[in-house]
């Protein structure tokens, strides 16, 4: 017998990942139509700034050319949730930006109030370029260590 696997004809890893998005989906879609976030929950969303659909101002995609995290917690407004990604107004150095993020360009979702979260890993041939840290005007908030994390990586054993 041989220890290698046949590749797979069905996209698991794609299944999953587009499944754990629907997840990150679901979450934004209740706190759009309850209103806003309930008791201290709180959102930290990275995600791709040049990803096909991304729609942020050019000043935010100059600070942050590969990748950037914003936070949903006390200043934001016009959360709206859509089948492919979602659009929110967020405040950046005191200037009010509206952003538009398909779900696909996410690449992880926290919620340190309840130390859940999710990654996802995002095939790249190019190393990301450094960048400053997201700085949306929102308190800055530690997490301990011990958050419950799932990450998938399907990656090809060789």
């Amino acid at each position: 017998m041989s220890d290698d696997l046949p590749d797979s004809l069905i996209p698991y890893d794609e299944i999953v990942q587009e499944a754990l998005r629907a997840v990150v989906g679901r979450v934004l879609g209740e706190v759009e139509h309850s209103g806003g976030l309930p008791g201290t929950h709180h959102f930290y969303i990275t995600f791709k700034t040049q990803a096909p659909g991304v729609e942020i101002p050019k000043q935010l995609v100059e600070r942050f050319p590969d990748e950037m995290t914003i936070v949903l917690q006390n200043k934001f407004w016009d959360l709206k949730v859509g089948g492919d990604g979602f659009g929110v107004s967020l405040t950046f150095n005191q200037v009010a930006a509206h952003l538009s993020i398909p779900f696909a360009a996410i690449t992880a979702f926290v919620d340190p109030a309840v130390n859940f979260a999710l990654q996802f890993q995002v095939q790249s041939d190019v190393p990301p370029e450094p960048h400053e840290e997201a700085e949306n005007d929102a308190p800055q908030v530690t997490t301990e260590d011990g958050s419950n994390v799932v990450t998938v990586d399907f990656g090809k054993k060789k």
